[in-house]
């Protein structure tokens, strides 16, 4: 049984994987250290829920109703799908930390609306996909015999 100070907890690399700290199998957690000026990710929905919690500090948030102010202590539930598409940014001059989490499904799938990105994450990194949505071929695509299926 692990455990992981949410405050103290040193990120040398910008995300701490707190799920793989603790020995989570069922929820994915992770906290970003964002200094002045960058993100997460990009603007982007799941088909799972995903939650924010705003352990220190103030973000900004990018959701489909446009961009509002959320700071420490704050907790925001992104919806599955279209409507929970979000982007946490960092717009202050001090640095935030921000805990996301959500259930740890895999397969699992990723829309990027702005570049029309779709990723496909396997939970075996060889096999995780991302493609522009333009380059995406009909399931039937190089498959012998299709034509005959049902």
């Amino acid at each position: 049984m692990g455990q992981i100070n949410l405050f103290t907890a040193e990120n040398p690399d910008g995300r701490i994987d707190v799920s793989r700290a603790v020995g989570s199998q069922a929820t994915a957690v992770y906290v970003y250290d964002l200094a002045p000026g960058t993100s997460s990710c990009p603007y982007h929905y799941e088909y799972e829920e995903e939650w924010l919690l705003v352990v220190d500090g103030a973000v900004a948030v990018r959701t489909p109703d446009g961009e509002r102010a959320v700071a420490r202590g704050d907790l925001m539930c992104f919806p599955a799908g279209p409507a929970g598409a979000h982007k946490i940014l960092n717009r202050g001059e001090s640095p935030a930390r921000v805990m996301m989490f959500s259930s740890a499904r895999v397969p699992a799938v990723s829309v990027y609306p702005d570049s029309d990105k779709i990723a496909v994450w396997s939970g075996d990194e060889e096999n995780d996909l991302i493609f522009k949505r333009g380059t995406a071929v009909p399931w039937s695509e190089g498959e012998e015999g299709w034509e005959k299926a049902l």
